[in-house]
């Protein structure tokens, strides 16, 4: 129902501007923004919105696999804020080290250590074993790498503490990865779960 109404924000909107001209443009939580004033005489600010999928209603083959189903949404509604700000960090870490050398990587990471570790440690031993499951697979499945080559990689500092907390809590295979059609229950869930993250636009020099 939220999307469907979304959409129908976004037609109006659409709608309204055929009628409109292009004002200006003002300034919201400190980015310049583009509006415009409606036959009504509104003043209606002109933004690009994120994306928004809709799909029919899930059919399941038996009560057990809809009560699973429900049970991993919760779940995976709760360890979302996490799998988001751990692909926000790899990504981050990524870009800034790419071009340090050795030495340099490993203080840049050294540094942010200690903050990641007070961050993330007592929220993760909190979870279940399912639900750190599920957050992995979320994880994997949006890096398309197993956590265990992550942690290869990065094991050195920031993102390794990160990755190995949450492998030796839930007791999860960290080479074994996310595998789409394993787990069709799972499949469905993590599919409604938007986890990417775009670096700022920084490689054009803006």
């Amino acid at each position: 129902m939220k999307k469907i109404f979304l959409l129908l924000i976004t037609a109006l909107c659409f709608t309204s501007m055929a009628y409109g001209q292009a004002e200006g443009t003002v300034s919201v939580a400190g980015k310049q923004y583009p509006y415009i004033i409606d036959s009504c005489g509104d003043t209606l600010i002109v933004a690009t919105l994120d994306d928004v999928s809709i799909s029919s209603m899930r059919e399941f083959k038996s009560r057990e696999d809809y009560l699973r189903y429900r049970r991993y949404r919760n779940y995976a509604a709760k360890v979302y804020p996490y799998a988001v700000e751990a692909v926000k960090i790899f990504r981050e870490v990524e870009y800034a080290t790419q071009t340090m050398k050795e030495r340099q990587r490993k203080k840049y990471i050294k540094t942010l250590h200690k903050d990641l570790k007070e961050q993330f440690t007592d929220p993760l031993k909190k979870l279940t074993k399912t639900q750190g499951m599920i957050l992995i697979k979320m994880i994997e499945r949006e890096l398309d790498t197993p956590v265990y080559f992550l942690i290869k990689d990065l094991r050195n500092g920031l993102t390794a503490t990160y990755w190995s907390t949450m492998g030796s809590l839930f007791g999860h295979d960290l080479k074994e990865g996310y595998h789409e059609g394993q787990d069709p229950i799972l499949d469905a869930v993590l599919q409604d779960m938007d986890i990417s993250y775009d670096l700022p636009d920084v490689q054009g020099g803006k």
